[in-house]
């Protein structure tokens, strides 16, 4: 990862005080972690495949790293603060900007949609019964 992305990112981490009483294991350094998520998200790897000699730690850390991030907003933090910069340097190109839908809140609703024709199955007809017969409800003579 290079010093300069690492230089914006690593104020934006939440600082986790080691414990006196019980430390357990020295925690891995934020920027391995980082650079770990980084690889399987690259990689489309699973978390458990994460290979020890890249010194990363292991999938599981890194994994529960991105949870706790996402958690504390240091996404969304980064995001506004590369768009910030890029606005400011003037690289953005607005007209090229699409909005997802799924992700902008309709606050006054949109109209309801009509109501979807079911695709399941009808009921099967009757195959005991033909339609041209007549059924006779007493016994046959």
């Amino acid at each position: 990862m290079p010093d300069d992305l690492w230089e914006r990112i690593e104020p934006l981490l939440p600082k986790v005080e080691r414990r006196y009483r019980h430390p357990g294991r020295k925690r891995i350094d934020d920027r391995k972690a980082l650079c770990g998520i980084l690889f399987v998200l690259h990689t489309a790897i699973p978390w458990e495949f994460l290979p020890q000699e890249l010194g990363f730690g292991s999938g599981m850390t890194c994994w529960r790293r991105l949870r706790d991030w996402h958690a504390a907003g240091v996404w969304q933090q980064l995001h506004e603060v590369l768009l910030a910069e890029l606005h400011a340097a003037d690289k953005l190109d607005w007209s090229r900007a699409v909005i997802d839908s799924s992700h902008v809140r309709a606050l006054k609703g949109g109209p309801k949609p009509a109501r979807a024709r079911s695709t399941a199955p009808g009921r099967a007809r009757n195959t005991m019964l033909s339609a041209t017969a007549t059924a006779s409800r007493s016994p046959s003579r």
